[in-house]
């Protein structure tokens, strides 16, 4: 007899996408066996042979659902401690070998063992000996200061102010593949020739406003203060009233002697500047990321006009379904990590 909680129990088993295929068919078995079938019937139901029927009735009986579970395997137990192998992979490898890093296969050879033992010692423990990535402490004696003063003001925005995060992406490339692009279809990836051609280049002048996620820009041919100051009138009549509070970074474009002069003359310009190696902390280059991924990395440009219209077309596809970016950390959380280790 099965009781209800286990039919339930069992049902779910055997409808469940994710269980094993073994436990699927030791619960089938029990509950043909409690609707009355014999044990032949239940074997050419399930496709298995009459003993294994009867040992997982059998099994039912004497554990319950818990007895359908695979039992202990026998054989030699597991003598090699992963975390000896986790060990050897954090030391670097001898000089003889004349690499940098340990592959599975150089570190088994090393310690005697299979490579495959090493790859569940590093899959256990979340190492990636073939993974690299990059890292870059500001130096800016005024660290403290810069992430408190960006921080708070994306937390707390002063009242009736606009908060504007600008920057500039330089150099992007109108590219132009070799071939024409095979497009997406099922069964297969949109694909590309590996090799383009190069049709110059193009600057964008771009503004954020984190309130609303508006973006206002520009693209211009070069990179230069004339260009920045502007872009820095572009802005002035966008938004003809109210303060404007400007994030950006310290480029030297943005601290010529001609556009502060212009910000003196223009008041309600404050400029809040990030660390030096801080322009993460800029948001408009979240912006400039979603940019290159959805509009230029697997664009296709035949010239720099094109590429222009291209980005345009972006920025007016943008402002139509834009959304407020929402700054989240504390700038003590930041700086705890901003800073490099001590010893």
């Amino acid at each position: 007899m099965i009781c209800d909680s286990d039919s339930e129990e069992l049902e779910r088993i055997v409808r469940s996408t994710t269980a094993s295929a073994g436990l699927v068919m030791r619960a089938r078995i029990v509950l043909l066996a409690g609707q009355g079938l014999a044990n032949t019937r239940i074997a050419e139901r399930v496709g298995t042979t009459v003993v294994t029927v009867l040992k997982w009735r059998k099994r039912y009986l004497q554990h319950g659902i818990a007895g359908l579970g695979d039992a202990a395997r026998s054989g030699r137990p597991r003598t090699l401690d992963h975390a000896d192998v986790v060990a050897a992979t954090l030391r670097p490898p001898p000089k003889k070998y004349g690499v940098t890093h340990w592959s599975s296969r150089l570190l088994a050879t090393h310690l005697g063992i299979g490579n495959a033992t090493v790859a569940r010692a590093w899959w256990e423990y979340g190492v990636q000996p073939w993974r690299a990535g990059t890292f870059k402490f500001s130096t800016d004696p005024e660290l403290v200061a810069k992430v408190t003063d960006v921080v708070g003001l994306y937390l707390a925005p002063p009242d009736n102010a606009i908060v504007l995060c600008v920057d500039e992406k330089s150099q992007i490339q109108a590219l132009d593949r070799t071939a024409p692009m095979l497009p997406i279809r099922p069964g297969a990836i949109e694909r590309h020739t590996h090799d383009y051609r190069r049709h110059g280049t193009t600057t964008l002048f771009a503004a954020l406003e984190i309130a609303t996620g508006n973006v206002t820009a520009t693209v211009k041919p070069k990179h230069r203060h004339q260009e920045f100051l502007a872009f820095l009138r572009q802005l002035d009549r966008a938004y003809p009233e109210g303060d404007l509070h400007l994030v950006m970074d310290n480029y030297a474009t943005h601290k010529t002697p001609a556009v502060k002069a212009w910000l003196a003359t223009h008041p309600r310009f404050q400029v809040h500047f990030t660390p030096t190696s801080g322009s993460w902390l800029n948001l408009v280059e979240v912006w400039f990321g979603i940019l290159d991924r959805q509009a230029i990395r697997r664009g296709i440009f035949t010239s720099v006009k094109d590429l222009n219209a291209k980005i345009r077309a972006f920025i007016n596809g943008w402002n139509t379904r834009k959304h407020p970016f929402v700054w989240t950390k504390t700038a003590d959380e930041i700086l705890a990590k901003a800073q490099p280790p001590t010893n």
